[in-house]
C-alpha cells in the first residue's frame, strides 16, 4: 500500500475528522486536497481533516482543516479527536496533556480508561468587536442588532479562539440554521467569516443549539459553538455556571470558572481506519 495515503476517522456527537498522521504520511496537504477528501459522494466524507502530530511552537500540535479546505484555528470537537488519537496510537500515556493549536495551547484531560470522554480548558471568551472580529467601532458586541437577509436579530458575537454569532430563538430547528446560516457567515460584518449557532434556552442548566459552521456549513455537533453559546447565555445572565448544551448529536457539559475560562466535557468516538489511493486525488 506504498502509495496509498493512511488516515483514521472519529466523530464526536456526529461532529466527523479524518486524522492524517503526518508522521505516516508524506503528503503536501493543500486545501483543494482536504475539500476532496471531505467530500460526501466522491470522497470518504467528513466535517473537516486533522493533520498531525506536527511541531507548532516547539510543542505538539495539530492543524485543523475545514470541509471547505481552509484552516481553523481551533476547533472543540477536533481537539478532543485527536487527543483520543494521541492516546490509541500511544503518542501519549498521561491522562492529562497539551496540545497546541494555531489559536493556542489548549489543556486536556482524559477521564476514563477506554479515552473515549475529554475535558478540554478552552480558555476564556472575548466579546470585544476587534478580538472577533466584527467590523465598526471598538465595542463589546452584546445584545447588538444585525440584519441577515433583510430581517432584523439580536445577536451576541464573541470569540474562543473563534468567531461565532449566537442567536437566542424561542425554537430551533435544521431548517432555520440552514437558511440563516450562509447569511451570517458572509456578512459583510464580519470580515473573517462567522460561525451561527441558535439558541433556546430550555432552564439555567439546559439549552438546545442548532449550528451552521463557517467553511463546513451545517454541522450536527461543535465543541467552540456549544462554549461560545454558553457563554454568551452566561454574559447576559441566563445560565449557572455549568450547562448541558444539547445539539442534534449529542449533549456537551460546559463550565466556566471564576476566572472565566471555560471547559468542554464530551465524549468521542472511533469509526474506521482507512486509505486512499494518491490517485485519487488525480
Amino acid at each position: 500500500m506504498r502509495d496509498s495515503i493512511v488516515m483514521v476517522k472519529y466523530q464526536g456527537l456526529g461532529n466527523d475528522y479524518l486524522i492524517i498522521d503526518a508522521n505516516k504520511n508524506r503528503m503536501q496537504l493543500q486545501g483543494k486536497k482536504v475539500s476532496l477528501l471531505c467530500q460526501r459522494g466522491f470522497g470518504l466524507g467528513a466535517d473537516g481533516v486533522l493533520y498531525g502530530p506536527v511541531d507548532i511552537n516547539g510543542k505538539m500540535g495539530v492543524r485543523i482543516f475545514n470541509s471547505d479546505g481552509s484552516e481553523s484555528a481551533i476547533s472543540g470537537n477536533g481537539v478532543r479527536i485527536f487527543a483520543k488519537y494521541l492516546i490509541d496510537q500511544e503518542y501519549v500515556k498521561e491522562s492529562t496533556f497539551e496540545i497546541e493549536t494555531l489559536a493556542g495551547t489548549i489543556e486536556v484531560e482524559c477521564l476514563n480508561s477506554r479515552a473515549t470522554e475529554f475535558k478540554v480548558k478552552m480558555g476564556k471568551a472575548s466579546f470585544i468587536s476587534e478580538d472577533i472580529p466584527v467590523s465598526g467601532g471598538v465595542r463589546e458586541v452584546i445584545n447588538e442588532t444585525f440584519t441577515f437577509n433583510g430581517k432584523d436579530y439580536k445577536a451576541t458575537c464573541l470569540t474562543i479562539g473563534n468567531p461565532h454569532c449566537i442567536i437566542f430563538m424561542d425554537a430551533v430547528n435544521e431548517q432555520t440554521v440552514k437558511e440563516l446560516g450562509p447569511y451570517v457567515e458572509m456578512d459583510d460584518a464580519f470580515p473573517e467569516r462567522m460561525n451561527l449557532q441558535i439558541c433556546k434556552l430550555i432552564d439555567k442548566g439546559n439549552m438546545d443549539i442548532e449550528i451552521w459552521e463557517r467553511g463546513s456549513g451545517y454541522t450536527k455537533a461543535s465543541g467552540t459553538g456549544s462554549c461560545a453559546a454558553f457563554a454568551a447565555a452566561y454574559r447576559l445572565g441566563l445560565v449557572e455556571s455549568r450547562v448541558n448544551v444539547n445539539q442534534p448529536g449529542g449533549m456537551i457539559q460546559i463550565d466556566i470558572e471564576e476566572d472565566g475560562s471555560i471547559y468542554m466535557t464530551g465524549s468521542v468516538g472511533y469509526v474506521a481506519d482507512m486509505s486512499v489511493a494518491e490517485s485519487f486525488f488525480s
